[in-house]
């Protein structure tokens, strides 16, 4: 049989996935469990495709992508953003499952973003503990935020509410404290990353969970990754203001939490911030500017397993 080159588009829902290869225009629709997905691995294994586009669905696309990738088919898993763009540009404003593959498909055969190796179980594990640590965190917030404004009855059981939640908190930074200590890269990493003013355990962990790349690649690359690079909006003669947008909100969260405290802890970055502020930056500008040279300096103590005493040393 002659194998013609595919571009697979798989649009990933909790129940079902919907198929679509660019080259011939197939569609089919299989189950997201583990009978659809042995079936979608095995029809697609023989034939070869060039490569297989999915979104990244909030945790959907998990198993799925997990078989392909052990079946050694050349899967990668995009933001769902880019590929929205993609759709509105090349005129398809409608959007169904089947659209969706569709739109994937056609993604694939045009954009042809890069293969990376996929995120083992252990990380991906960290990950989830640091989202339900994150989804934790809101919900106490939010039943703060209604306190005030509760009736007696109801603030007793908003009290008792927090406190449960306070205490799911602390198990869930043991588990965190547990998968850290179980690996001695990550230990060490996050010694590492703790040792710079301004940057706790919470920031040093989600670093670790969601930005794996650090370390691994210049500072501009790291930058342009997290979305603290400066986007130029020039047209003609019209010179708009630079701005920092796109990249891993979680992480751009942390790193500007823990460029808010470095800001006023950390004599680097403090002196940093107010030779900005002095030179007429505006406060949010320089602070994102600190941003962008914490994480400098925290990629660059990765690759070179420096510590921060280290670093001033050298700088000083």
């Amino acid at each position: 049989m002659e194998v013609v080159p595919s571009f697979i588009g798989i649009d990933v829902s909790k129940a079902q996935l919907d198929i679509a290869v660019r080259s011939s225009g197939e569609r089919e629709s299989v189950s997201n469990d583990e009978a659809g997905i042995r079936t979608l691995v095995e029809r697609w294994r023989e034939r070869r495709p060039v490569l297989i586009v999915l979104e990244a669905t909030g945790g959907f696309e998990r198993n799925v992508t997990r078989a392909l990738a052990s079946a050694e088919l050349p899967v990668v898993v995009v933001n769902p953003r880019q590929v929205r763009d993609f759709a509105k540009a090349t005129g398809r404003l409608a959007k169904t499952d089947r659209l969706d593959a569709d739109v994937l498909a056609h993604f694939g055969e045009t954009v042809r973003p890069a293969l990376r190796p996929l995120p083992d179980e252990v990380l991906l594990e960290l990950r989830a503990l640091i989202a339900r640590r994150r989804q934790i965190t809101e919900m106490i917030v939010a039943e703060r935020n209604r306190l005030p404004r509760a009736s007696k009855a109801v603030r007793k059981r908003i009290d008792a509410h927090i406190r449960w939640l306070e205490d799911e908190l602390d198990r869930a930074d043991k588990d965190l404290d547990q998968s850290i200590r179980q690996s001695p890269i990550w230990r060490e990493n996050e010694d590492l990353l703790k040792s710079v003013p301004g940057v706790g355990p919470v920031i040093s962990r989600t670093l670790l969970a969601e930005l794996p790349e650090l370390g691994r690649l210049n500072r501009k690359q790291i930058a342009a990754l997290v979305g603290v690079a400066p986007l130029n909006r020039d047209s003609g003669t019209l010179k708009g203001r630079r701005t920092v947008w796109g990249g891993r909100a979680t992480v751009r969260a942390a790193l500007y939490m823990a460029a808010l405290v470095a800001s006023r802890r950390n004599s680097v970055i403090r002196a940093f911030y107010k030779r900005l502020r002095n030179a007429g930056k505006a406060p949010k500008a320089a602070l994102v500017a600190c941003m962008r040279k914490l994480l400098t300096i925290l990629n660059a103590m990765i690759k070179h397993r420096t510590r921060w005493s280290e670093i001033i040393l050298q700088t000083s």
